[in-house]
């Protein structure tokens, strides 16, 4: 399915009426395209809920770009940033016997339904109409997992999935312009350990094949 066609029909039905929208982020440079794009839209409030980060410290830099993005950007301003608890212990659990797995895999997938589950209730209990993530902007995301994973829980809870995949009409480019723009810190990794050691293992590879 196109997703992005899903998406303007969407746009198409608001008829110029502004709906609130809670958008699930992971981090600056995925929501800045985004938050460009949907601002036009929708009525934004991010919320930052990334229990998969390998380390507080780097849950916390990576939320400070995010508040950083929303008070420098003119097309962010006003937009709110909800910050939910870093609840790594969570993510573990749902890791546990698929370390091995490779980026992409089972274990990726059930991190997104962890973010999204948790996006999904603040978004029905707050009195949101739609919920989303940014992290279809990625071209090492499951578009089409995403998708199915929100749409499964707007029939849990009763909310509007707003279905995507912001890498069409050349998302993760312009994310990489504004990144660039706006100075932002962007990581080499998705986030938790087995990522960082994926891409620590990648590294050395590269390294010893150019020696």
């Amino acid at each position: 399915m196109n997703y992005q066609v899903v998406l303007d029909n969407t746009i198409k039905e608001l008829n110029g009426v502004k709906k609130k929208l809670l958008l699930h982020v992971c981090c600056g440079p995925c929501s800045s395209y985004v938050m460009e794009y949907l601002s036009k839209y929708f009525d934004i409030t991010i919320y930052y809920y990334n229990p998969n980060i390998d380390t507080i410290e780097e849950f916390d830099k990576r939320t400070k770009e995010v508040q950083r993005l929303t008070k420098e950007a003119e097309f962010a301003k006003g937009i709110d940033v909800i910050v939910a608890p870093y609840e790594r212990e969570l993510f573990e659990e749902i890791a546990k016997g698929l370390e091995k797995e490779p980026e992409g895999g089972a274990r990726c997938k059930k991190c997104y339904h962890l973010r999204l589950d948790k996006s999904a209730r603040y978004a029905k209990d707050n009195g949101f109409d739609y919920f989303t993530t940014t992290l279809s902007i990625s071209p090492y995301k499951d578009a089409e997992a995403l998708n199915n994973i929100g749409k499964h829980l707007e029939e849990k809870y009763g909310i509007k999935y707003l279905y995507s995949d912001f890498k069409k009409k050349n998302g993760y480019k312009r994310s990489i312009e504004l990144s660039k723009e706006y100075n932002l810190y962007r990581q080499d990794y998705c986030g938790c350990i087995y990522s960082k050691i994926e891409r620590d293992n990648y590294v050395k590879s590269k390294e010893s094949n150019n020696r």
